[in-house]
């Protein structure tokens, strides 16, 4: 019997990738969405099939599906500084309300759940690279504090489930992703490097561009979100390509990459902005056999190529608050 599985956020660009997977997979896939800032277009390939099923609901309200479900893949959230910073309560609601339904929703199937959690629980880290061990250096109170206290909250409430009601759980911590279906004005370095790039303007880094990130390409994050779903660990476990580079560097190579001549401009540093992002995938490597695969000048090269054919009217599109965040 096909096993069915619901996907929160489905028509973001994690979950919709997740969807293709879990349909690759052969399973009955119901994706959740109250689109606030998934988008139809990005799941729109899979309405014609019979094992695909589409519920527009806020998880912050409750959840009612019908039937079994063998697993739930939570990953309803603002990710980006835009929208975190736009929507803040909603941000902190779907971290905790929405975590909360989807939990009571998989006890009450008897499912197991996934839930989507991110290398923002450490904050601006003290620990280089960053270990599952690490407790994080988090400001609660700072802008970045609703979506960090967000992450926080969510796998503390997921292992309470965990160890009082015996649910099988999961947590992802997931590290700076990228790929075809980010929102080219969502704020984050990637697109927003190309966006820049392809509209012949300046590329902005904040601070000296010295603070690093580590980018893993979307194929790379969904097979490892595959993998720990199907294991037996119930820890958190950190997934993201190790390979670091300084935002400096960065925009360079996206410069290189598309042929450019613009220039790097510097601004100020956001307040709370991580200096250093590193992965420590020792878990990931042990305990699911994962690792990324993807190098980051062929993932960088498939996700230009994302950029450059969308309509016009996309690249024009840049958020007011570009100048004053990052991740």
């Amino acid at each position: 019997m096909q096993k069915r599985i619901l996907i929160t956020g489905a028509a973001g660009f994690l979950g919709s990738h997740l969807c293709d997977k879990f349909i690759k997979e052969d399973y009955h896939v119901i994706g959740m969405d109250n689109l606030i800032t998934g988008d139809l277009k990005n799941i729109e390939h899979l309405f014609h099939l019979q094992n695909f099923e589409f519920y527009h609901h806020d998880v912050c309200k409750f959840i009612h599906v019908t039937g079994k479900l063998a697993y739930i893949l939570h990953f309803a959230s603002p990710a980006s500084p835009i929208d975190y910073l736009k929507i803040p309560i909603q941000t902190l609601k779907v971290g905790s309300l929405g975590t909360h339904n989807c939990l009571g929703l998989a006890k009450a199937k008897n499912a197991r759940i996934l839930v989507a959690s991110t290398s923002e629980v450490y904050g601006d880290p003290q620990v280089h690279p960053q270990t599952e061990e690490y407790w994080g250096n988090v400001n609660p109170v700072g802008p970045r504090g609703v979506y960090d206290e967000a992450k926080r909250f969510q796998e503390a409430i997921t292992m309470a489930y965990h160890t009082f009601h015996n649910l099988e759980t999961r947590i992802i911590r997931i590290f700076n992703t990228y790929g075809p279906r980010m929102r080219l004005n969502d704020g984050r370095a990637l697109p927003a490097f190309i966006g820049q790039a392809l509209r012949g303007e300046d590329l902005t880094v904040f601070g000296n561009g010295s603070q690093t990130r580590s980018f893993c390409y979307v194929d790379d994050l969904v097979d490892g979100i595959y993998k720990l779903l199907m294991s037996d660990y119930a820890q958190p476990v950190n997934i993201g390509n190790p390979d670091e580079i300084s935002l400096k560097d960065f925009a360079e190579e996206i410069i290189k990459l598309t042929g450019t001549k613009q220039q790097i401009v510097y601004k100020p540093l956001p307040v709370d902005d991580p200096k250093q992002r590193q992965p420590d995938i020792t878990k990931a490597k042990a305990l699911l056999g994962w690792e990324p695969k993807v190098n980051r000048a062929e993932g960088l090269r498939i996700t230009y190529e994302y950029f450059k054919n969308l309509p016009k009217e996309e690249l024009s599109k840049l958020p007011k608050e570009f100048t004053k965040i990052t991740f």
